[in-house]
């Protein structure tokens, strides 16, 4: 009998403890949900509002277009346009949620079937180093996006969970789904579809395609193994598998899926990375400036023109001498930069010679010499002495080493003679040459030493390029610039460049005297090396033991300027303006000017009244002061008056007035067209050979 009640009690304890454990089970799950309730509750309470979940704390985006439109660089994180859902296209849904999570309209934030096979793939690689995954499901990547990492760690999992219900009890499917696509990392620096489509099709994710939906939807997974510009073929392959998903989710037909050919997706061209950082470097600094939007990600439209700017580095790389450095700034009629080569390379140097670096010009600075002397009267054909000068014990000398005695103006720039200049400079002032360069742009400090004349003074390429074309503009100021216009990423415009015309830096016949003087240089003086087939106006400049090589010129309404030497300001033997650098200016403006009309000088302008006034004094007899007909100026520019310009003529010089020499009067020419022709060299422009 006691074997009897000992096997009837095993079977009752049994079911004993069995209630107890269903019990103990039942009232540990209550207290886990009670526990899940509580802190779901504590989480829906302090998320935010939705407006702040939109916004994008990481830094503003910038991306700048070439002038055809093109994006040559992307700075910033790449948030692109924030898309409310209404705008996103139904296949960039349809793909998302076929490939991340199919039940996202049915679980509430946290799906169980996805998270019973994530755990029984687990077991099933168990003791292999794989992580648990496949689980969670896009309200939970939105949780983790927002407030968390990308950390793995079981506590992180119970959070993330926690937030994904909060988040759906507090905030629609639509509003998720919002959040989701306009945050969710796809590479290559792009937060967000409209990103990820700006970067990778070059295009708004407004308008973006099913075989373009389906590839940014593939890069979730792996943003890096999958990017089109990373592995366009790893790219194409997983958009393939995004297809395919979306098929079986019901969202694509077969039909719809075999007509799709994802080879035939036009990728946006990965921006250029090398000398056009020059560029860029010198030009969005300006955008503090320019505009006030700090927040918003910003279209910036620039000059630059790609194809030009190709054409500047190979012409500079061609042409640098061994050891020597090479910079390049060429720009329109109006002062849009068209090219800017800082170096040869950017990669190995991106310090801007183009902009930053200071060197002298050499003979290129006798514009401003020649400037001053055509304002103050001079004009191409008069006559100079090539004699030997010293000035306050000054002595220049010509490269020649020779003195062609008398010789008109044109002859004297056009083979850069030096001991003209210095006469010019102390025939119109030091002080006067030095305002005519700030006038036309020179930035950087100018001494007035006699030896100024041959350009002593350091300046910057793209000062020096800004003063040949404010007279390739017939004397209007150029002030070279990168930006035409900055909108918002929904176009919104916040800037828009305007030219401005209305400074007046010399009168029209100066600028076409100096356009005169400048084309004989190319046609038959120093710079006969940048020959083009068209017309061409230009100045070499070649400093002392070959240190530095310029030639700045200008052609068909383009202006370079090309500057070449060693970063130590060490010589450079072969180095020398009409060499190297014309040759670079050459090759440069044969394709800069290619798709351009030929255009012919006008440097046949009327000269100014006061020139053509019937008083024999203009055209025979002694000049009326000592800057060869013009008036005279004091150490800062400004006109002396006649009882001070007495004052400073020198006592010793013996001069007869006109009336006391009757023999030497001859009669004065006649005032007609052909007199003006022969002035300003119409006639042989005329006869020579086209």
């Amino acid at each position: 009998m006691a074997r009897s009640g000992k096997s009837k009690g095993t079977p009752g304890r049994a079911r004993l403890w069995l209630v107890r454990a269903v019990k103990f089970g039942l009232v540990a799950t209550l207290g886990g949900l009670f526990a899940i309730v509580v802190a779901v509750v504590i989480a829906y309470q302090s998320l935010p509002s939705y407006e702040s979940l939109k916004s994008s704390p990481n830094g503003q985006m910038i991306r700048v277009h070439a002038a055809d439109g093109s994006v040559i660089v992307s700075l910033g994180p790449s948030f692109g346009r924030w898309l409310a859902y209404d705008q996103i296209p139904n296949v960039m849904v349809d793909a998302m949620i076929s490939t991340e999570d199919k039940r996202f309209y049915l679980h509430p934030g946290v799906d169980p079937i996805g998270m019973a096979r994530a755990t029984w793939v687990a077991l099933e690689n168990r003791g292999k180093g794989r992580r648990w995954q496949g689980a969670s499901t896009i309200t939970q990547q939105v949780t983790r996006n927002i407030f968390l990492n990308n950390s793995y760690s079981w506590g992180r999992k119970v959070r993330e969970m926690i937030l994904a219900l909060a988040l759906e009890r507090k905030f629609s499917k639509r509003q998720i789904l919002e959040l989701y696509l306009n945050k969710v990392y796809f590479g290559g620096g792009a937060y967000g579809i409209d990103a990820a489509s700006r970067k990778f099709f070059g295009h708004s994710a407004t308008t973006l395609r099913l075989p373009e939906a389906a590839i940014i939807a593939g890069l979730v997974k792996a943003p890096s193994s999958y990017s089109p510009t990373a592995d366009a073929e790893a790219a194409i392959g997983r958009a393939g598998v995004v297809l395919q998903l979306m098929q079986e989710n019901g969202a694509i037909s077969a039909a719809e899926r075999a007509s799709i050919d994802l080879n035939d997706v036009k990728m946006a061209p990965e921006p250029p990375q090398n000398s056009v950082r020059y560029f860029t470097d010198w030009a969005l600094p300006q955008l503090d400036v320019l505009v006030d939007e700090p927040n918003e990600p910003l279209e910036v439209y620039t000059t630059i023109d790609l194809g030009m700017q190709k054409a500047a580095t190979a012409a500079i790389q061609a042409n640098v001498p061994a050891g020597a450095q090479g910079a390049l700034v060429s720009v329109d009629r109006d002062g849009a930069v068209r090219a800017m080569v800082g170096g040869l390379d950017y990669v190995t140097s991106n310090y801007n010679r183009a902009t930053t670096a200071t060197r002298q010009p050499g003979s290129a600075w006798k514009i401003f010499v020649y400037m001053a002397a055509l304002e103050a009267g001079y004009t191409p054909d008069t006559r100079v002495t090539d004699k030997p000068v010293t000035i306050n014990g000054w002595s220049p000398r010509n490269s020649s080493g020779r003195y062609s005695g008398d010789i008109d103006i044109r002859t004297a720039f056009a083979y850069s003679i030096n001991t003209v200049a210095a006469q010019l400079g102390v025939e119109v002032g030091f002080p006067t040459v030095a305002d005519m360069a700030r006038r036309f742009g020179i930035t950087t400090p100018i001494n007035t030493h006699p030896s100024m004349v041959l350009g002593t003074s350091d300046v910057r390429l793209i000062d020096m390029t800004r003063a040949f074309a404010s007279i390739a503009r017939k004397g209007v100021a150029v002030t070279p610039y990168g930006i035409t216009k900055v909108t918002t990423a929904d176009g919104r415009l916040l800037y828009q460049h305007q030219d401005d015309t209305s400074r007046v830096l010399v009168a029209p016949w100066v600028a076409a005297g100096m356009t005169d003087l400048m084309q004989t240089a190319v046609s038959t003086g120093t710079g006969k090396a940048a020959q083009i087939g068209r017309p061409v106006a230009g100045k070499t400049g070649t400093t002392s033991s070959n240190k530095d090589g310029w030639f700045l010129g200008f052609s068909s309404g383009i202006t370079t300027g090309v500057w070449m030497g060693r970063d130590d300001a060490r010589a450079v033997g072969v180095l020398q303006g009409g060499r190297a650098p014309a040759h670079a200016f050459a090759d440069y403006m044969k394709v800069a000017v290619s798709r351009r009309p030929v255009e012919q000088f006008e440097t046949q302008v009327t000269l100014p009244e006061w020139q053509l006034e019937p008083d024999e004094e203009a055209y025979y007899g002694q000049p009326d002061n000592r800057t060869g007909g013009g008036m005279m100026v004091d150490e800062n520019g400004l006109p002396i008056s006649q009882d001070q310009q007495q004052d400073q003529e020198d006592p010793e010089q013996d001069e007869q007035p006109i009336e006391q020499a009757p023999a030497a009067r001859t009669m004065p020419p006649r005032l007609d067209q052909q007199w003006i022709d022969q002035v300003l060299g119409r006639d042989r422009q005329r006869s020579a050979p086209h």
